[in-house]
């Protein structure tokens, strides 16, 4: 079954919000055996909304629209399906009784616009919603089976997964079981990673039973593996095999596992702790680090020593060295690790410096990034230049860090041999 998802709101196309639900549903389709695509956002602009519609229903199985159901002027969802489906809207007198209920009972007023959320187009059906105010409805329009659910993303969640999922899937019969891997690699960027799985692309082309597909993120990709049909579970797991053999020690985990949560459970298995210093990342490594549920029982803490002056108070960097050469410098970031390792305590220490812009510093720069990770055995560090805005340098630093510290912790070279900057 092919459906084709519509996200409803002037706050999607102007940036006010992000379009999660696109996300969720994403994912939550496609692992059910249903095939998304495509995905368009509309305004709340009526005449736009119905053009989307028609054309979504002119060429897919199934329509999931979210948002555009609430008591407001700009809630148009229910009176765009009506048009397309050519059909009148009626008041629904149960849903009606449901909604001066819920509001007396929340202590909310309702209005002559928010009865509008009773109103159901002909031959459709309400959907309940038990965690907000706005039904969601269910309708088929010449063969096309077109759902409606409120747009905030908790309730839109549980809509779907309790009431049209169990539709799609009793409409679309038993779909074809699905098999999936998903490899996570670091250091090296999405066209790298595509150029080293050439062969395994042409081979999977040629035998036409599993799909590739990469997804980025700073510092970071995805490649999915996937198949359905019979024999799937066998033709992943061949593929994921050879994708290992072809990416090496750059693939660091598979599934849902993120690299800073690998770092914590190498940490643990080795009853290591780990103490961080950081300069131009501003406690992002930290951040991160406390994501990880559990991860008190390794990591130590950090200090934010922006200033240079700190570096050398709290962390003894040399002060010659810092009058010599800044605080952009790679002997600079050894000091700071060998230093917070020894100052909290830790087995580790990891250290980031450098410029994150917008300006340079002290002659380096922007862009110009230092790394360490001091442990029993010495201390590592590295040296990159990253490019774009201050936020993605500080978080492509605190990839490369924890990919160091990795590295440091499996024992492994501290360069891969297939590296970009991001």
């Amino acid at each position: 079954m092919d459906i084709e998802l519509v996200a409803v709101g002037d706050e999607l196309l102007i940036g006010d919000v992000v379009n999660t639900n696109a996300t969720v549903l994403g994912q939550m389709l496609t692992d059910a055996g249903i095939h998304v695509t495509g995905i368009s956002t509309v305004g709340d602009g009526l005449d736009s909304l119905v053009d989307v519609l028609r054309i979504a229903v002119g060429r897919a199985d199934a329509v999931l629209i979210t948002g555009g159901l609430g008591p407001t002027s700009d809630d148009r969802t229910r009176e765009a399906v009506a048009r397309v489906a050519e059909v009148p809207l009626h008041r629904d007198p149960d849903v009606e009784q449901w909604l001066r209920d819920r509001y007396r009972d929340s202590n909310r007023t309702l209005t002559g616009l928010g009865l509008q959320q009773a109103d159901v187009p002909e031959g459709g059906r309400v959907l309940p919603n038990d965690r907000g105010s706005a039904p969601g409805l269910a309708i088929d329009i010449r063969g096309t089976a077109v759902y409606a659910t409120p747009g905030v993303p908790h309730e839109m969640a549980a809509m779907v997964g309790d009431q049209v999922l169990p539709d799609l899937l009793r409409r679309s019969g038993s779909p074809a079981p699905r098999a999936q891997r998903v490899l996570r690699t670091v250091g090296v960027g999405e066209g790298v990673v595509a150029q080293y799985l050439e062969p395994l692309e042409k081979q999977v082309a040629e035998a036409g039973a599993v799909e590739v597909a990469y997804l980025a993120e700073p510092g970071e990709t995805r490649v999915k593996l996937t198949s359905t049909g019979p024999g799937g579970g066998e033709a992943v797991d061949a593929a994921a095999m050879r994708a290992y053999e072809l990416l090496g020690d750059c693939v660091y985990a598979e599934g849902d596992e993120t690299l800073v949560a690998v770092v914590a459970r190498l940490l643990a298995k080795r009853g290591a702790t780990l103490a961080a210093a950081e300069s131009l990342t501003g406690g992002l490594l930290a951040s991160t680090m406390v994501t990880v549920p559990g991860v008190s029982a390794v990591f130590r803490g950090s200090v934010t020593a922006y200033a240079t002056d700190v570096k050398q108070s709290v962390l003894g960097v040399d002060a010659g060295l810092l009058a010599a050469e800044g605080a952009v410098h790679p002997r600079v970031a050894r000091e700071m690790a060998e230093g917070v390792r020894s100052l909290l305590s830790g087995t580790y220490g990891v250290a980031t410096t450098g410029v994150a812009g917008p300006d340079p510093q002290d002659g380096r720069p922007v862009g110009e990034i230092h790394i360490a990770v001091a442990g029993p055995d010495g201390t590592a560090s590295d040296t990159a230049q990253l490019w774009g805005d201050r936020d993605r340098i500080r978080a492509l630093t605190v990839v490369r860090a924890l990919e160091l510290l990795r590295r440091t912790l499996l024992g492994l070279p501290q360069k891969q041999a297939r590296e970009c900057t991001g």
